[in-house]
């Protein structure tokens, strides 16, 4: 790939920086002050170039490193080297997109959400509840939903933010997609109170696990 390709995404991704989504960004953990509408844009007019991916993503540039998720080949990618990036990925839009984007769609993804599930890192695990989220609602075939609702009952209340939310998340996902569990789910959401007071955007749901579980059930009717 030619170096005047990168110095020019580059160029035109400064160019589409602004100052006041970089505050607000900045609120939720990210660096980065691109519109994700605009980087889409972008993404669309590149489409897929593995090669160039791979240099906007080792830039370690926020807002490079999203549209490097957007133009990417996610099967080219090894088991290790979206263990590596996932382990560098340091802001929790970046973690998002290379999980929801890149893992899920590579063959090594089961693998890695084993992997990652149990790992120290507050932020990798969350990446493997993630996963086991993804599980839960499409192939939970294997599963072991009791130990999970387990885990979740005995850790979540004092899980460091990101696993938190990922913990949740998969609670909720439970209580929605199993009938046979969503009494116990709701039961652990209202004892662990978590999100409990999370403010709420009208027409939105709570992320509290009891009020959104119930919520799409009754949306599924």
């Amino acid at each position: 790939m030619a170096e005047t390709v990168l110095d020019d995404v580059l160029a035109e991704l400064a160019a589409l920086d602004d100052p006041k989504a970089r505050a607000v960004n900045e609120k939720h953990g990210d660096d980065h002050g691109v519109n994700l509408s605009a980087l889409r844009a972008v993404a669309k007019r590149l489409k897929t170039q593995q090669d160039l991916a791979r240099a906007l993503w080792a830039t370690d540039d926020s807002a490079a490193r999203l549209l490097a998720l957007l133009i990417c080949r996610p099967k080219a990618f090894s088991r290790a080297e979206l263990d590596t990036m996932l382990r560098g990925a340091r802001t929790p839009k970046v973690q998002d997109w290379l999980v929801n984007y890149v893992v899920k769609k590579s063959p090594h993804a089961e693998d890695l959400r084993v992997w990652w599930f149990t790992d120290p890192d507050p932020a990798v695990a969350s990446a493997g509840w993630a996963l086991t989220t993804e599980r839960v609602a499409k192939q939970p075939s294997g599963l072991d939903l009791p130990a999970l609702l387990a885990t979740i009952e005995a850790e979540m209340k004092d899980a460091p933010e990101r696993l938190q939310w990922a913990m949740n998340h998969c609670l909720a996902q439970i209580g929605i997609e199993h009938p046979d569990h969503r009494v116990r789910a709701i039961a652990i959401g209202e004892r662990l109170e978590v999100l409990k007071d999370y403010p709420t955007s009208t027409g939105c749901t709570s992320p509290y696990a009891p009020i959104w579980i119930t919520e799409m059930v009754r949306r599924a009717g």
